[in-house]
């Protein structure tokens, strides 16, 4: 069973969904998936992985990190899987490239190489906005390349955790 709820934040409405399993998807309106998963507006429905999600968000857009975590459960790729865990280890406030996520994934899988392209390609069908932190992700220059939830909110969240307090 898959159930959602809708959480207002400071850079808009949010919708998050979760099976009995964790949370299934963290979206901001206006992203293709909020729109596709609007239908179920009507039914809204609390799982505990729904309201934890909801707990964790209203700590961190209180600028604190939170210290504890939400179950997830991402449908993806095993690379994307592989991609999206990667995602989890960016510390709080701490950003990395695309570059460095694609030689973790090289020496995990014993490769010469990886492509930047192709974790750039993971990391934007990354289904779980903020708790999979993809808007730690920047390009090789420093720059702030796409973000699902577009490039203002990714430089909103990097400034947030910037100006955070901790605890």
């Amino acid at each position: 069973m898959q159930a959602i709820q809708h959480q207002d934040s400071p850079l808009g409405k949010i919708l998050l969904a979760a099976d009995e399993i964790g949370l299934t998807g963290l979206w901001f309106e206006g992203q293709k998936e909020f729109e596709r998963m609007r239908p179920w507006a009507g039914e809204e429905e609390s799982l505990p992985a729904l309201k934890q999600a909801m707990r964790w968000l209203d700590l961190y857009f209180d600028g604190r990190e939170p210290d504890f975590s939400v179950p997830l459960h991402p449908a993806g790729t095993a690379f994307q899987q592989s991609v999206w865990d990667i995602l989890l280890t960016i510390p709080y406030g701490k950003t990395t490239t695309y570059g460095e996520i694609a030689r973790r994934i090289a020496a995990q899988n014993g490769l010469a190489r990886m492509s930047a392209q192709a974790v750039g390609g993971a990391v934007s069908r990354n289904p779980i906005a903020i708790l999979v932190p993809c808007h730690r992700v920047i390009g090789a220059d420093g720059s702030l390349t796409g973000y699902a939830g577009g490039v203002e909110r990714k430089r909103a969240l990097l400034a947030l955790e910037s100006h955070s307090r901790m605890g």
